[in-house]
């Protein structure tokens, strides 16, 4: 490929509404246009870049055992149905109908289908077990799109799902895929990926881990520990509470608190502290707008990821209104509303004396204990964990909270699709059983943009060999010079001709703005000929990580020394990758 004929234009100017460097370095180097709010065409560096990922993927799960298949884009509502999810899930999911009035849906995620692909042939435990994987668009109607490439409507993901007859086996496969995800990860440039603990979700299942790569343009939570390693979602760790009982008991008393409808200002009014105080956070469900109230510590937050999950429904912030069967600031567990669902964090258990409201404007009650002034209170862990806080593994107070983007994920479904889609095999009791699945999933473009996130500098990407959209950049510095221009073709053909992957730039433009373009494009290894290295009868090369610095080799053995570069940066990045047991 040569620049002159390369389509899309590098500039120097950062896009204006670009939230992360991965988002403006590719919009500035000729990768992405965008097209709608979270929709985006790619240029060729930027398809180069995800067929390579895709093919390192393709690889790692043909290696363990997996069958590539491809399901529809576009699917009948009637498989959503089937599932439950055409009503549970919500506005993310894409619907509508089509000429005939039938209900539609664009997949966002292909559990339906897949089950619907693999249930008529799957109907013996001989046929067990099996992976099936799909590489394909799917589109997720995402509320808030943003970070370009980190957070769209429209992506590509690998998403593959494993079938099996028993738990044990599912967990010896899912172990395998765990694995292959890490070299899929080493083989891509970033073998600092996280394996997380995470919260399944809408996806469902029992066991599910996130590889986070760790960055401050991550829009996802992670909970980790320096002493012991522990790492996950901060919507799947544990909040652990050491509660000090700094009041003592006393009897329950209601006193009057003028304008004090916030934390802050009960404890002011009071002269207590907040962790001796009940706070009400109050959410509505989904389906009915009832209300339901979560009473925590004082000091600390609802964490809505837990909560939904302790609701067993879907929820949202509630709306507290004048003619609301809840009065907004002074909320209690006292004389509560008897159709309002409460709920207790465990930050609440074991405190001798709280304050909490007392269901009345500017009153509030004093020395409440929930054990002893609540029927059978239930206790559920909805906190958010915070920096500091008690590491679920090792006990010590080391949690730190950083920032990652999701690269990937896995889950153990077991049978909740097969269940619901009434998908059955017949054992070897000649009893009909339901598969267990395993789900494994890992978003492409995603991927690329991540990896931009944390390889590259002031001037561009530094793109790991692996996936870089060419292998070698040749830099003709003086096209206009006779000598330069035929030195650069020759190698241009060379390279080519022993199989590497070049793109050539012969255009007559200044250095600046050529070697501008070129940590744009962010490949490996350049090659710069110009009269005056050819007067030494040598070419410059070095490498876009700066390993190599403007070294400067005689001409004849310049596809050599080319050669000796990829191997280098090659073989370093296959070193992080674990092989296979």
């Amino acid at each position: 490929m040569k620049v002159s004929s390369l389509i899309g234009d590098r500039f120097k100017e950062r896009p204006a509404n670009c939230q992360v460097e991965s988002h403006a370095l590719m919009v500035r180097g000729g990768y992405i246009k965008n097209v709608a709010n979270g929709i985006f065409s790619q240029f060729p560096p930027m398809k180069r870049i995800a067929q390579k990922i895709e093919n390192i993927i393709r690889d790692e799960m043909d290696k363990i055992g997996g069958q590539e298949v491809l399901f529809p884009v576009a699917l009948p509502g009637s498989l959503w149905e089937e599932s439950g999810r055409y009503e549970s899930v919500g506005s993310e999911l894409l619907r509508f109908t089509d000429r005939t009035g039938s209900k539609m849906v664009l997949g966002m995620t292909h559990e339906e289908a897949a089950v619907q692909l693999v249930r008529d042939y799957a109907n013996s435990y001989a046929k067990y077990p099996f992976m099936i994987y799909q590489i394909q668009t799917k589109f997720r109607d995402e509320a808030r799109p943003r970070a370009g490439l980190i957070r769209v409507r429209e992506f590509t993901m690998k998403d593959a799902y494993s079938f099996h007859t028993s738990q044990e086996d599912l967990e010896a496969y899912y172990d395998k895929c765990l694995k292959a995800y890490s070299r899929i990860f080493a083989r891509c440039g970033i073998p600092q990926v996280a394996i997380v603990a995470s919260d399944s979700g809408m996806m469902g299942g029992s066991v599910s881990h996130e590889y986070m790569l760790l960055t401050p343009a991550g829009e996802d939570s992670i909970a980790v520990c320096p002493e012991c390693g522990y790492s996950a979602n901060v919507e799947a760790t544990p909040c652990i509470i050491e509660n000090e009982n700094k009041l003592p008991k006393a009897d329950l008393e209601m006193v009057e608190t003028p304008g004090t409808g916030t934390i802050e200002a009960l404890c002011e009014f009071l002269d207590i502290p907040a962790e001796n105080t009940a706070k009400a956070v109050v959410y509505q469900r989904n389906e009915d707008d009832s209300f339901i109230v979560a009473f925590i510590r004082g000091d600390l937050d609802v964490n809505e990821t837990k909560l939904t999950a302790a609701a067993g429904c879907d929820i949202h912030p509630a709306e507290v209104v004048d003619d609301s069967v809840l009065t907004a600031g002074f909320i209690g567990p006292v004389g509560i509303n008897e159709k309002v669902t409460v709920l207790f964090d465990h930050s609440l258990k074991d405190i001798d004396f709280l304050v909490t409201g007392a269901n009345k404007v500017d009153y509030h009650y004093k020395g409440f204990n929930v054990d002893r002034d609540c029927d059978n209170p239930e206790y559920v862990d909805i906190a958010k964990v915070s920096d500091g806080g008690i590491c679920p593994e090792c006990g010590k107070h080391s949690i730190e909270i950083k920032r990652g983007i999701e690269v990937g994920n896995i889950f153990q479904l077991g049978t909740k699709y097969s269940e619901a889609m009434d998908f059955k095999y017949t054992d070897e009791n000649g009893e009909e059983q339901y598969p267990i699945m395993g789900c494994y999933g890992i978003g492409v473009e995603r991927m690329a943009a991540s990896i931009c996130e944390v390889s590259h500098d002031d001037w561009g990407p530094i793109w790991p060999i692996t996936i870089a959209p060419w292998q070698v950049h040749l830099c003709c510095l003086r096209s206009d010079d006779a000598e330069s221009k035929a030195k650069a073709d020759e190698i241009y053909e060379a390279l080519q001709k022993e199989g590497i992957e070049v793109i050539y730039d012969d255009r007559d433009v200044r250095p600046g703005a050529m070697f501008a373009d070129a940590d744009l494009i962010g490949v490996p290894v350049r090659v710069v000929v110009s009269p005056r290295n050819l007067e030494e009868n040598a070419v410059e090369i070095s490498t876009r990580d700066k390993q190599i610095d403007k070294e400067k080799v005689p001409v004849d053995s310049a596809i050599d020394e080319v050669k000796k570069a990829i191997e280098m940066l090659t073989n370093q990045i296959y070193e992080k990758v674990e092989t296979e047991e």
